[in-house]
């Protein structure tokens, strides 16, 4: 089973081997090379989509657009410009494909879900009409002659054309795996299961979606080409709406998350469409049916069935430290520096409801701020606030003193992340198929993140950055008594462990405030015991933090200063003692009276 643990890694390496010298050994004929080329080409249209819409969860379906522009790029570079060069033509290709990734992604990017799946099958709809319009480039509804593709002046024969699509579509599967394995990976599903969570760890939530869709329109970019360099010829009937369906159903039969289903799923759609050779025109229905069936039958596609059945034997390796070695060692938290937040006559309105009204304090570093109250009485609405999740009506957030003075209240929710503002959530959100060490580091990782350039090259850079991440991610969960849990899927944890790992998450990028909303509900006596010990410590550490609280106890014995929120305004104010014996306050929020809340400390 170790041996087994080991050799996987190399499955795919073996297999790219085996495909180059297949040829010169007999066992790869010429038919069964361009079978091999036609599924790369699939792979790299699905893998394109498995990017955009598999791990970042969007709705972006115009991979067969992208698809066309390689394909007519490659013909326009060598018909029009005489340049046969294959490294020529594939560096316009890329280039081609980022350059109308972002003329496309920019404006259509501002939308989500379905209208954004509409814009996007909108591109693929009329790639028709604009071939017939540039026809003088691009030969129109007659089509276009390809010349073939040479290397450094040299004709390349019918195997070296092959070893050339092996070589792109591996090289290829390398960057998504690279990238994939990554923060970079990770922060795509956590955008995918919450915007909200990846702006609160400091990911532009537009900016990290125009960065999966320009990389996801690069892959069907070069499938283009290599189809038309082999082929030599394209026309505008290879671009149709019935090959996005055709990729959907790839998709969703290989595993929108697996790095390698794309490839699954394109063999198997390949030879089911020779199958049905006899059936073309039924196979929209055909696909279109099976697409339907699959995502009902296998959501998470094959791959992902066979990794449930390995799950036993193949670890995650999604991070470089796998032993775990330094959740033993002492939590350092001397690196945390906090910063005042004042609150100043903070005023929201939801319609015609007032949910707050003239809320100002400050909250100090060193100190624990906590905001009690009803439910209903603007505690978490003060939060979001603080933290740009909502704007307020009137009223301002500033963070810092003397020069450096910053408004949070003007900050988008990312940019007050990475000023320093970490938060948790009343309902903590846990993405899925992330482990729970992977997720921790995240946090820290995004503080100083790795260009993806670096990431894709696994440069010393990237590495050190996720090295120190991780590490620090062991730590924190080590002190919270988490270590046993790290490699587990982060969304399989009962819920008073997901309240302790968004606590980690968030001090992992060492916050200079820390806002934490309902963070001791639902955690057993162990569990506050070491939270309220953590807590201290980072209070101790001169971190600003703002708690908001309905455990009475818990906020007597750790809070600083007390503010009291009734429907929207604050109460009262004041030290624990002040309010534990405030009669305003044991009638508004303990519904008893003073002479009976001793029983609450």
């Amino acid at each position: 089973m170790s041996s087994l643990r080991k050799f996987a890694p190399a499955i795919p390496l073996l297999l790219v081997v085996v495909l180059l010298v297949g040829p010169s050994f007999g066992l790869i004929g010429a038919v069964a090379a361009r079978d091999i080329m036609l599924v790369a080409v699939l792979a790299l249209m699905v893998s394109g989509l498995n990017l955009v819409l598999g791990y970042a969860g969007e709705l972006a379906v115009g991979q067969v657009a992208f698809y066309a522009i390689g394909a007519y790029i490659a013909g326009f570079v060598g018909v029009s410009l005489g340049q046969t060069d294959l490294l020529i033509g594939l560096v316009a290709v890329i280039i081609g494909a980022i350059v109308v990734g972002l003329l496309t992604g920019v404006p259509s990017l501002r939308l989500s879900g379905w209208p954004l799946a509409m814009v996007t099958f909108f591109l693929v709809l009329i790639v028709p009409n604009l071939i017939e319009i540039f026809g003088r480039w691009t030969g129109g509804g007659q089509g276009m002659a390809v010349d073939r593709a040479t290397f450094f002046g040299s004709e390349l024969g019918a195997y070296g054309y092959y070893i050339v699509v092996v070589v792109v579509t591996a090289l290829w599967f390398l960057v998504v795996r690279n990238t994939i394995l990554s923060p970079h990976g990770t922060g795509f599903l956590v955008l995918r299961q919450s915007p909200e969570l990846a702006g609160a760890l400091g990911l532009s939530v537009y900016r990290t979606k125009l960065k999966v869709y320009v990389l996801g329109a690069i892959a069907p970019a070069l499938g283009g080409a290599l189809f038309a360099w082999m082929d030599g010829f394209i026309a505008p009937d290879s671009f149709t709406f019935g090959l996005a369906i055709t990729l959907l159903a790839a998709s969703v039969l290989g595993g929108g998350t697996s790095i390698y289903g794309a490839l699954l799923g394109a063999a198997v759609l390949h030879f089911t469409e020779d199958s049905l050779t006899g059936f073309n025109q039924y196979q929209l229905i055909i696909f279109g049916l099976l697409l339907v069936v699959l995502a009902i039958a296998l959501p998470d596609g094959a791959v992902g069935l066979l990794r449930r059945w390995f799950s036993r034997v193949l670890p995650a390796s999604g991070h470089l430290v796998t032993d775990h070695s330094h959740s033993d060692e002492a939590l350092q938290l001397d690196g945390m520096r906090g910063a005042p937040v004042v609150v100043d006559s903070l005023d929201k309105s939801f319609g015609g409801n007032h949910a707050v009204r003239g809320v100002s304090f400050t909250a100090r570093p060193g100190e624990i701020t906590a905001l009690i109250g009803t439910n209903g009485s603007g505690k978490t609405t003060v939060l979001n606030m603080i933290n740009g999740f909502l704007r307020p009506d009137s009223g301002t957030v500033r963070l810092g003193e003397g020069d450096q003075v910053r408004t949070l209240s003007s900050m988008s929710v990312d940019a007050a992340a990475r000023a320093g503002v970490m938060r948790t959530f009343q309902t903590p959100i846990m993405p899925a198929g992330v482990t729970t060490v992977d997720f921790v580091a995240l946090g820290g990782y995004l503080t100083d993140p790795a260009s993806l350039a670096e990431t894709v090259l696994r440069l010393p850079g990237h590495r050190r950055r996720v090295r120190e991440a991780t590490i620090r991610a062991e730590r924190l969960l080590g002190a919270l008594g988490l270590a046993d849990v790290m490699d587990k899927d982060v969304d399989s944890l009962p819920l008073g462990n997901r309240r302790l790992v968004e606590v980690a998450r968030s001090l992992a990028a060492s916050p200079s405030v820390l806002l934490l909303d309902e963070v001791g509900s639902g955690l057993d006596e162990g569990d506050l015991a070491r939270l309220e010990d953590l807590l201290r410590r980072i209070r101790d550490a001169g971190v600003t933090i703002i708690l908001v609280e309905h455990n009475f106890p818990l906020v007597m014995r750790l809070a600083d200063h007390v503010h009291v929120l009734s429907r929207g305004t604050t109460l009262v104010e004041g030290a624990p003692s002040e309010i534990r014996d405030n009669p305003d306050v044991a009638t508004e929020y303990l519904g008893t009276t003073p002479e009976n809340t001793g029983g609450a400390q």
